[in-house]
């Protein structure tokens, strides 16, 4: 890449580069792939980068994305709003809505405890999830943050803040491997660590 010198293509590789999981090779090849797409297919493409940064938002209620001021599983009138099911991204939301088991709420706290990185819980979205358990509608409070040492430290915090709520703790049981993603879980993985949730 450096031998051509083409500064528009390089800072393209370098934006490719700066996405998860993408090293230069692969980013190379996707910037030569947008290079090669038809004009009108590379302008509907930056379109919905552009949109999604402007139209996407948090839902004022569980801090899901959202296009509009709450998020379908919130505006829902069908969901068990008794029960809140607290994961750390959105990503983890989709895994678990993928089982077809979950008809509670969630809660997303968008990242989890990590003193190593700076993150403390005033950087989560934990007054939002304080602020909804004023109504008095919740009962339980899933813990559903991934099993590493970050998502079990978050989920013991949150535990301590919540139990004196009166509210029903529990945690998501070990079919998820320990250091895995809830993202990459496969549905049956994650409907039985659901059933199979304990207090903690």
């Amino acid at each position: 890449m450096a031998n051509y010198n083409v500064a528009p293509l390089q800072r393209l590789v370098e934006q490719f580069e700066r996405l998860p999981g993408i090293g230069s090779k692969t980013a190379q090849r996707l910037a030569y792939f947008v290079l090669n797409m038809p004009k009108e297919q590379a302008a509907e493409f930056s379109k919905a980068i552009t949109e999604a940064h402007e139209k996407i938002r948090r839902c004022e209620i569980c801090c899901n994305f959202s296009d509009q001021e709450k998020c379908p599983v919130c505006r829902s009138e069908a969901r068990d709003k008794s029960t809140i099911c607290v994961v750390e991204t959105p990503r983890d939301a989709i895994a678990i809505e993928g089982t077809g088991e979950y008809k509670g709420t969630y809660h997303v706290l968008h990242g989890v405890i990590s003193p190593l990185n700076g993150i403390g819980p005033d950087q989560l979205c934990i007054k939002e999830l304080l602020a909804r358990l004023n109504d008095g509608k919740a009962q339980e409070v899933i813990m559903a943050t991934n099993p590493t040492v970050e998502g079990e430290a978050t989920a013991m915090y949150l535990s301590r803040l919540l139990k004196p709520l009166g509210l029903k703790i529990t945690r998501l049981a070990y079919g998820i491997p320990v250091g895995g993603d809830l993202e990459y879980a496969d549905d049956v993985t994650l409907a039985r660590a659901l059933e199979g949730r304990s207090e903690l």
